[in-house]
C-alpha cells in the first residue's frame, strides 16, 4: 500500500458523500486506502460512511467522543501505507493537494509536509485572528517556523507518523512532535474551502487548552530528556536567594535587632524550601525518565540511516 489517508469525523453526515467523491477523483492513480475514524458521532455519519464506502475504505468507530487527537492516533496506527496523509472530514481540506505534497516529500526527502491555509475561508474574528496569534506565539517560543499549526492536511512517512506519540490535545503540535522525533519538516500552500455543511467544532474556548499544551511542548522540546536542567537551576536560584536572605537576617539578629515577623524572613524561608523542592523534583523527574526509557527499551536518540560501504577489493577478487 502506497498511501493511507486518515480522516477523523465527528457529526459530518452531510460531508461524507462529497468527501469520498473528492478523494476518488484526486487519488485514483495511487494505490491507496481511506481510514475514516468516527469519533463518537451522534448523527448518521457512520451509516453514511457505510453507504458510500468502496473497497478502499476502512471505517473505525470509537465508543465515545475521545477527541481529534485520540481519533487521529487510532487511524494512524491502523494505516498500512508507506505514506500517511491526514485531513478533516468537513470538506475544507482538498484531497487535490495530496499528490503534490506526497511528490515533494518523496523527491526532496522530507519526513513531513504540512499544509498552509494561506487563503483561509473562516470567520476572521473567531477563527483566523486567534489562530494567527497562536501560530505566531508557537513559532516564537519553539523556533519551528511552520506557518499554520492548525491545518490538519499533512503528509508523513509512515515511520514518523506512527512514532509521534499523540495524546491529549497534541494534534495541534504535530510539527513539534515530528521535530522531537528527528523528522525533517516543511510546509506548502494548500487550498481551503468554506464549510458547506455542519458546524465547526472549535471556538475561542480552546485557547486555554492550546496555551496549556504549548507549555507542555516547550518542556518536551527543551527538557524532556534532561529535566534536571530545568528544575536544577530554578532550585539553586531559589535556594541561593533564600540562603542569602537568611544569612542577612542572621547578621541583623546577632547585632541585636528583632527580626521576627518581618516579611523578608518569610520570603527567605519560602525560597529555601522552594529551592529544596525544585532540586528534589528535578532528581525525581530524572529517575522517572530513566525508568521510562530503560523499562521500555527506548532510546534517547533516533537513527535516520546506517550506511555501510561495499568492499570493492573483495568484489574484484570474487
Amino acid at each position: 500500500m502506497e498511501l493511507s489517508v486518515v480522516i477523523t469525523a465527528f457529526n459530518e453526515q452531510d460531508n461524507i458523500g462529497p468527501l469520498f467523491e473528492n478523494i476518488r477523483r484526486n487519488l485514483s492513480h495511487f494505490e491507496y486506502e481511506v481510514i475514516i475514524v468516527d469519533d463518537g458521532s451522534t448523527d448518521r455519519t457512520v451509516s453514511r460512511v457505510k453507504q458510500h464506502a468502496d473497497e478502499h475504505v476502512k471505517l473505525i468507530v470509537l465508543n465515545s467522543n475521545y477527541g481529534q487527537t485520540a481519533a487521529m492516533s487510532a487511524g494512524i496506527q491502523e494505516a498500512s501505507g508507506d505514506y500517511i496523509a491526514t485531513m478533516d472530514a468537513d470538506l475544507q481540506n482538498d484531497a487535490a493537494d495530496i499528490p503534490f505534497m506526497l511528490h515533494k516529500l518523496k523527491t526532496e526527502e522530507w519526513d513531513m509536509v504540512a499544509g498552509n491555509r494561506k487563503d483561509r475561508k473562516d470567520n476572521t474574528l473567531l477563527r483566523k485572528v486567534p489562530s494567527g496569534m497562536a501560530n505566531m506565539l508557537i513559532r516564537k517560543l519553539t523556533g519551528i517556523t511552520i506557518s499554520d499549526y492548525g491545518c490538519t492536511l499533512k503528509v508523513f512517512t509512515s515511520h514518523l507518523a506512527k512514532s509521534l506519540g499523540l495524546y491529549g490535545e497534541l494534534h495541534r503540535f504535530i510539527p513539534i512532535l515530528a521535530i522531537l522525533q528527528g523528522g525533517r519538516i516543511t510546509d506548502v500552500p494548500v487550498k481551503h474551502h468554506p464549510r458547506k455543511f455542519g458546524q465547526s467544532k472549535y471556538g475561542l474556548g480552546r485557547t486555554f487548552k492550546v496555551v496549556s499544551d504549548l507549555i507542555l511542548m516547550l518542556f518536551l522540546q527543551k527538557y524532556f530528556r534532561r529535566p534536571i536542567h530545568l528544575f536544577g537551576p530554578l532550585g539553586l536560584l531559589c535556594f541561593g536567594a533564600g540562603s542569602a536572605i537568611s544569612f542577612y537576617l542572621l547578621t541583623v539578629k546577632l547585632m541585636g535587632h528583632d527580626i521576627w515577623g518581618r516579611p523578608l524572613l518569610i520570603l527567605g524561608i519560602t525560597l529555601v524550601l522552594a529551592g529544596i523542592q525544585f532540586l528534589t523534583f528535578g532528581i525525581i523527574a530524572e529517575l522517572v525518565m530513566r525508568v521510562y526509557f530503560e523499562s521500555q527499551h527506548k532510546k534517547t536518540y533516533q537513527i535516520k540511516e546506517i550506511f555501510k560501504p561495499i568492499n570493492l577489493s573483495y568484489q574484484m577478487e570474487y
